[in-house]
């Protein structure tokens, strides 16, 4: 997609992240937040996932048109090779690729980074994103009923689940996004 840069969030992404994030609270049922953090506690998620994952953001010329990251998927260490992804594209930007160039370049980190199984959880019905997950692999995995109450309605959630790397006994750790940042930039 042209005049599109992808690149790591930085802290001060956060007012424009932001600014796309609470046009979903607001508006939508695609996340099951009811009001927008804080700027302060959005720059707080920022840095939590910036400390161990990939979190990009797609920008063009010098305004953040989408986002995506990866996210602790349990909190215990035999869940360490899976993740939970998250998306959002500016609703002027949506149609026109970003969310699969996001999703191209979080993939290959996240190979480097010995992560193996990446999920992600769909508000339901949502055509839209359920076809989108399936034509990059994705698989639905499990489908919870009436679990999301927004907007004076009740919602179901989808899972699904893609391996981007082989299941092997012998996996190594996962590697510090540290480690891995200045070969993606």
């Amino acid at each position: 997609m042209k005049n599109i840069k992808l690149r790591f969030a930085l802290e001060s992404d956060a007012e424009q992240l932001l600014n796309i994030y609470t046009y979903y609270v607001d508006n939508t049922v695609v996340t099951f937040d009811y009001k927008a953090p804080t700027i302060e506690e959005f720059k707080k998620r920022i840095n939590k996932i910036i400390s161990k994952f990939p979190f990009l953001v797609a920008q063009k010329n010098d305004t953040i048109v989408g986002y995506a990251y990866v996210n602790t998927f349990k909190n215990r260490e035999a869940y360490d090779h899976t993740v939970e992804l998250s998306i959002y594209v500016d609703k002027e930007n949506v149609g026109l690729g970003i969310g699969k160039l996001l999703y191209n370049k979080l993939e290959k980190i996240l190979c480097e980074q010995n992560i193996v199984n990446i999920t992600s959880c769909i508000t339901y019905p949502n055509e839209q994103s359920e076809i989108f997950h399936k034509s990059h692999g994705y698989e639905k995995v499990a489908h919870f009923h009436k679990v999301g109450y927004k907007f004076n309605k009740w919602y179901d959630v989808v899972w699904y689940e893609k391996s981007i790397l082989s299941h092997s006994d012998s996996i190594g750790p996962v590697k510090s996004i540290h480690e891995l940042a200045k070969q993606f930039d």
